[in-house]
């Protein structure tokens, strides 16, 4: 949106709650990424209020202050994008029109998108290169239709165990791909190429090469001289006027102090937890209920990705020296993809179904959470010493460790959803989101059926202690909707172009506006909406 607008000669301000950071800032360092709150806030300043089932079958709410369940992602200029792993998957045509195309599910919100994959095509093209996107297209049974014959950056460096999931899965007669990745193989513009430290997942880059908003399109909208963009600016309320339109908005700056701007135009995208909480609290003359609320949808049909993970082991002494050797390199990205089962087809599952997306990938290289836990023995007392130290030996350096992941929908339900605690505050004294996170049991089935063909895979490779999980706790990096868009406003928050139903100054583009998440991560869709959006909001001005 930024960079869009400002390229065409528009005065644009970001307010971003978090700090902002460069390159320079972001480090290989565990501690800093996932031990300790960094790039996020302190529980105790900051929360979230989380609403699960008891083993009584009732919703309960608990502060993840207290129970350590973070919910932030990254609160700083260019948010979570600057720690994503870069998969960068398109949603299918079908997934524009899942209701239709596969029909009702009993217990779930399911509703088709008010575009179609056609209407998106060109932004996410457009995407790719933009934010600079590498792979090679494959052509396979559920390969989406595209406009360009191939991706403007080469593939990322591969691992040498790509080959052998290649070979597993040709034995398999299974369509194996690369997986895109938003991560620079080639220098573009100031932003370096990967220097495959092994280090993305989570973590901040050092070269620029993984395509975050911050590093791929918001330091060239400021080079423009048109855009601002101003750190530790806590929006906490949108004001409206009598006739409804948003007239200013509120914020709290770095000292605290509280401060108003206004604009003709208002983009919400604080990630869709907090633009869903940050639209409730917003009330007005017109919007008792909260901002773009009148039919009390916002909050409602949040969506996380469901699915689940498994894990193979390769020790070493049971390869030859030279396939040893070569699966001890570190750095280089697997890149493999499986999509045979995007839609599924079978008798045993239940006929016609949507499925999900299969994506291999090495076991991190933090190495403190893993050394934790190695402290337990299989008799739960604590390990130390000599066997500590055997078993820390054996961890890094017996094997190379093999993972996937499984994305397929989470449905949208009512129970599933955000909105205002009554009683939990933030340090600014604002209510904080109250989150609730009921899955369908769907979701589950499909990621078993998915699991199931995944640990072919790893068992045709000859992996050692596979293990593997399928859970209805929601991934908190991956989430979206609670602003749906549609065309009958007592249903969706959004009109097809983003805009609030109900407040035309006011849009929506991060992964709100998504009435269903289909069954790969979200930020690519999210890039392109958020460019389709803001040329509308371009011939609108």
């Amino acid at each position: 949106m930024a960079l869009t607008l400002a390229q065409a000669g528009y005065s644009v301000l970001v307010l971003e709650k978090g700090p902002w950071l460069s390159e320079q800032d972001f480090y290989k360092d565990e501690l800093a990424c996932c031990r300790r709150s960094v790039y996020t806030p302190e529980l105790e300043d900051e929360q979230h209020v989380i609403e699960d089932l008891d083993s009584h079958g009732d919703w309960v709410g608990e502060a993840t202050s207290e129970s350590g369940w973070d919910f932030w992602n990254g609160n700083c200029v260019g948010g979570s994008s600057n720690f994503m792993s870069g998969f960068f998957y398109r949603l299918k045509p079908q997934d524009f029109r899942l209701l239709s195309e596969f029909g009702p599910i009993e217990g779930a919100n399911i509703a088709d998108w008010p575009i179609s994959y056609e209407d998106l095509e060109p932004w996410y093209t457009r995407v790719e290169r933009e934010v600079g996107i590498s792979g090679r297209v494959v052509q396979h049974r559920n390969a989406e239709p595209r406009s360009t014959e191939d991706f403007p950056y080469p593939p990322t460096a591969e691992h040498p165990i790509a080959k052998r999931i290649d070979a597993a899965c040709a034995e398999l007669g299974l369509q194996v791909f690369p997986t895109p990745r938003a991560i620079l193989s080639k220098p573009k513009h100031e932003r370096r190429s990967c220097e495959y430290s092994g280090y993305c997942g989570s973590y901040g880059c050092s070269s620029g090469a993984k395509g975050s908003s911050r590093a791929a399109l918001l330091g060239r909208a400021v080079a423009t001289g048109r855009c601002e963009i101003r750190p530790h600016a806590k929006v906490h309320r949108l004001v409206s006027d009598s006739k409804g339109r948003v007239a200013a908005v509120e914020y709290f700056d770095a000292a605290g102090a509280t401060q108003r701007v206004t604009a003709r135009v208002y983009v919400v995208a604080c990630q869709a937890v907090e633009t869903s909480r940050l639209l409730l609290y917003s009330t007005g003359p017109r919007h008792p209920n909260g901002l773009a609320n009148r039919y009390g949808q916002v909050g409602r049909n949040l969506l996380f990705s469901a699915g689940g993970a498994g894990n193979g082991d390769f020790p070493y002494a049971e390869l030859g020296e030279a396939e040893a050797a070569a699966l001890r390199v570190r750095g280089p990205f697997v890149n493999r993809s499986l999509q045979d089962w995007y839609f599924i087809d079978d008798k045993a599952f239940g006929g016609a179904a949507k499925g999900g997306t299969i994506d291999f990938l090495l076991r991190h290289p933090n190495p403190i959470g893993p050394a934790v836990a190695l402290k337990w023995g299989d008799d739960d007392r604590l390990v130390w010493g000599r066997p500590l130290q055997a078993k820390l030996k054996s961890l890094f350096t017996d094997a190379q460790y093999l993972r996937y992941e499984i994305f397929c929908d989470w449905l949208p339900t009512d129970n599933c959803r955000v909105t205002l605690d009554n009683r939990v505050r933030d340090k600014w004294g604002t209510p904080v989101a109250r989150v609730r996170i009921g899955y369908h049991e769907h979701d589950l089935k499909v990621g078993h059926y998915l699991n199931d063909r995944a640990l072919q895979v790893l068992e045709r490779m000859g992996a050692d202690n596979i293990r593997s999980s399928v859970s209805g706790a929601p991934p908190q990096n991956l989430v979206a909707g609670g602003c749906r868009f549609g065309v009958d406003p007592r249903s969706s928050v959004l009109d097809a172009d983003c805009r609030a139903h109900d407040v035309d100054n006011l849009y929506v583009t991060d992964g709100s506006f998504m009435p269903t998440g289909g069954s790969v991560p979200y930020t690519w869709t999210i890039y392109a909406n958020a460019f389709r959006v803001a040329e509308r909001i371009r011939a609108a001005l």
